[in-house]
Parts: C-alpha cells; sequence; structure tokens
C-alpha cells in the first residue's frame, strides 16, 4: 500500500505513524521529522472565487499571508481551472529565478587544500612559489576534461606584443597545449628531467623556437592526446621542486635571451598557463575565472620586478626615450619612478625605476602615477591588451606612463 493511500483512512488531525497530514505543508513536516512540535495548522480563510483568483500571482511568488496561502491551496484542490493557472504562473516564476553557476570558485582547490593542510600537514611540502603554478595547471586539466574531441581542434589566435607592435599566430586547442608542454620543458631541462623535444632540434631554447619546432616536427596536426604528456610533465615538474626543497629556487632557467630564477620561472609558467587557459576557454565558449587573489598579486609581482629590465632593453632598441642624463643614478641608489597601483583582486602598489634596472624605486622621486585593474595589468602583459588602449588612470611625466605601458605589453612573447 502506498504512503497516499494509508493517509486516505484517516482523518488529517490523526495521520498514520505519528505523521503529518500532507495538507499541513512542508513547515510542519520539517517540524516533525526534526522532533519539534509541529506549527498550528493555518485555517483557510473563506473567500470568494475572484478574490482567491486574484491571490494566484501573490501565491506563486510566496507572498501571501499565512491565512490566504491556506485558501488558495483549498481552493486549487476543487478548481481545475485555477490550479491549471496556478501551475504555470509558479513556472513562470521559476524562469525568473537567477540559476546559479555550476562553474566552482576558481579559489576553491586553494581553500579545500589549505585546510586539509591545516589538519595534516604534508611530508613533503609543494613551496610557496610553485603553488599557483600547481593550481593553474590543475585548473586548466579541468577544463581540458570537459571538452569533447571536435572541440580539441577549435581555432584558437595566439597574441603577443613584439618589436613591431601587436602579433599573433594562428593554432588549434591541441596546439596551445603543446606549446605550454615544449616551453614548460624549459623548466624541465633546468631541473634535469626530460625535454618534451626529445631529439627534436630547435634553433634557439627559446620559448617561440621550441613550439615551432615541436609543431613542425608533429607528423600531423596535435590532438587531444598531448593532454598526457603534458599533464605528466606538470606533475613531474611539482613535484621535483617539491622533493629538491626550496632552496632550489634561485636556480636558473634559461629562456633563451634571458634568465629567470626557478621561483620566478615557475610563476611566469603559471601565468602563462592562466592566459592560454582563457585563450582556450574563449575559443570554446567555456567560462573561465583568474586566479585566487592571492596568486594574481605574486604574477602582477613578478611583472612588475621585471619592467625595469624591459624598459631598459627597449632603451637599447631605440623604442623607449632614452632617460635624462641628469636623472641617472649608480646602483642601488633612488632614482626616478613611477607609482604603478593595481587595484582590485590581487592588487597593490610597486615604484618602478625608470632610468636603471639597478635603481631602487623611491616616493620622493616620484614622476608619475598610474592606476590599473589587476586584471586588466595582466592581459596587457599578456600582450592581449594595446598599450594605448589600457584602461588605466594616469598622473605626471606622460613619457614615463607610456614608457611603462609599453614596457609591460613587451613582457609578453609566444
Amino acid at each position: 500500500m502506498s504512503g497516499a493511500e494509508s493517509f486516505e483512512t484517516y482523518d488529517d488531525e490523526h495521520p498514520p505513524g505519528g505523521g503529518v497530514p500532507e495538507q499541513w505543508g512542508a513547515p510542519a513536516v520539517r517540524a516533525v521529522r526534526d522532533g519539534r512540535t509541529p506549527p498550528a495548522r493555518t485555517a483557510p480563510a473563506v473567500l470568494e472565487h475572484r478574490v482567491l483568483q486574484s491571490l494566484l500571482g501573490a501565491w506563486a511568488l510566496a507572498a501571501c499571508s499565512a491565512e490566504e496561502a491556506a485558501a488558495v491551496e483549498e481552493h486549487l484542490r476543487g478548481c481545475g481551472a485555477c490550479a491549471d493557472e496556478a501551475g504555470r504562473l509558479r513556472d513562470a516564476v521559476g524562469l525568473l529565478q537567477r540559476p546559479e553557476s555550476l562553474d566552482l570558485d576558481p579559489a576553491l582547490r586553494t581553500r579545500v587544500l589549505e585546510s586539509c593542510l591545516e589538519r595534516r600537514p604534508p611530508r613533503i611540502p609543494v613551496p610557496g612559489w610553485a603553488v599557483p603554478y600547481d593550481a593553474e595547471t590543475a585548473r586548466l586539466d579541468a577544463l581540458l576534461q570537459d571538452i569533447g574531441d571536435a572541440e580539441w581542434h577549435a581555432p584558437v589566435r595566439l597574441r603577443w606584443f613584439g618589436a613591431d607592435g601587436a602579433t599573433s599566430r594562428r593554432t588549434t586547442v591541441a596546439g596551445v597545449i603543446a606549446h605550454l608542454l615544449s616551453v614548460d620543458g624549459l623548466v624541465a631541462v633546468a631541473l634535469g628531467l626530460p625535454d618534451p623535444l626529445g631529439g627534436i632540434p630547435a634553433p634557439a631554447p627559446a620559448p617561440a623556437s621550441r613550439t615551432e619546432a615541436y609543431w613542425r616536427a608533429s607528423r600531423l596536426p596535435p590532438t587531444r592526446a598531448v593532454r598526457a604528456p603534458w599533464r605528466e610533465q606538470t606533475h613531474a615538474l611539482v613535484r621535483t621542486v617539491s622533493f629538491t626543497g626550496s632552496g632550489t629556487g634561485r636556480m636558473p632557467v634559461s629562456y633563451g635571451d634571458f634568465e629567470l630564477p626557478l621561483h620566478d620561472a615557475m610563476l611566469d609558467r603559471a601565468f602563462e598557463c592562466w592566459v592560454h587557459a582563457e585563450d582556450i576557454a574563449d575559443a570554446v565558449d567555456y567560462p573561465y575565472e583568474p586566479p585566487s587573489p592571492r596568486h594574481l598579486n605574486r604574477m602582477i609581482d613578478l611583472a612588475a620586478r621585471m619592467l625595469p629590465t624591459a624598459l631598459a632593453a627597449r632603451r637599447r632598441d631605440g623604442l623607449a626615450a632614452p632617460g635624462p642624463r641628469r636623472h641617472l643614478v649608480p646602483a642601488g641608489e633612488p632614482g626616478r619612478s613611477l607609482r604603478l597601483e593595481i587595484e582590485g583582486s590581487g592588487g597593490g602598489e610597486w615604484l618602478i625605476p625608470l632610468d636603471s634596472p639597478a635603481a631602487v624605486g623611491s616616493a620622493a622621486h616620484e614622476v608619475a602615477h598610474v592606476a590599473l585593474d589587476g586584471v586588466e595589468f595582466c592581459r596587457l602583459a599578456a600582450g592581449h591588451v594595446p598599450p594605448e588602449e589600457a584602461a588605466a588612470g594616469k598622473v605626471g611625466d606622460r613619457e614615463a606612463i607610456r614608457d611603462v605601458l609599453f614596457a609591460a605589453a613587451s613582457l609578453s612573447r609566444m
């Protein structure tokens, strides 16, 4: 015998098994299940049909008083026309409600791991400077798990800002993962791990050269099969730096025409992983959020620390105005500076020395102030936003501001 049939053999005041009658509603049912005294049953008010009909909209929105709601629900049991109308109104209310996103907060993984590690510290911890890379590769891998075979061949345009301005290169989603595999290989080689290029000759140990060599050596365009070696390499990098300890963070990693210490190279790889994950997400119409604020702040800090060297390189190439001779300062001394204010997620302030990479930023020698949103600055540094179009608040020396914005864009590469 079903529950509904058993209810029919009892009156409303004495349901079987100590339960509550269905007509009492959800609050009473929940109260009995929780072992509490159910609320007093609301007696339905006696109202005319036209009044009850006019209350259907308010009832669907749960805006009626308890007495009115009881009267409407009692009426709906015997009036088919009103019951149909009430059903349509309830469906309409459901469509008006804002849907909840099923996409996870990008900071959720970090919070869960931190909570777990507080309870049981790891025997071999991941160095703090490698955590953003671990998080961003995991987020990208989650995206890749969600896409179908055909989407691996969706067109993607890699963008960066070169000496001649905005530059781009067309590839596919699989081609982007092959690019990340190739360039992450620079860190792998520095750590003594296998080079993903194997015996493939590259003209130079630079990111673009390695990527082009890998693409050319592939007999067929990359497919989703590239995901496995890329993910295995990301795990190997995190595992190796964890076993070797935080002291290896100063180990140099060569990018061909420049070097970064390992702790900065891992941040650089985390930054590029996020940027290219957004490229992929755009190509397959997949929602993707920026990194957690703590990780975003570290990426911004790396870009800010690289700006003086990028600015000096542009001066050597004749792409930026030479610093005034009277302002040239010895290494370690304060000099003309630009205050870079990053707003929003991952924000902060940095004093950028303008006349020498070896000079020290100084508030007393501040000649300009630039304010940018954190994600906007990162997209500028990734070459995804032209320097002329960066949404920045600017005060002070216009030439210095222009040079710094162009230097930020020049940090990008394929």
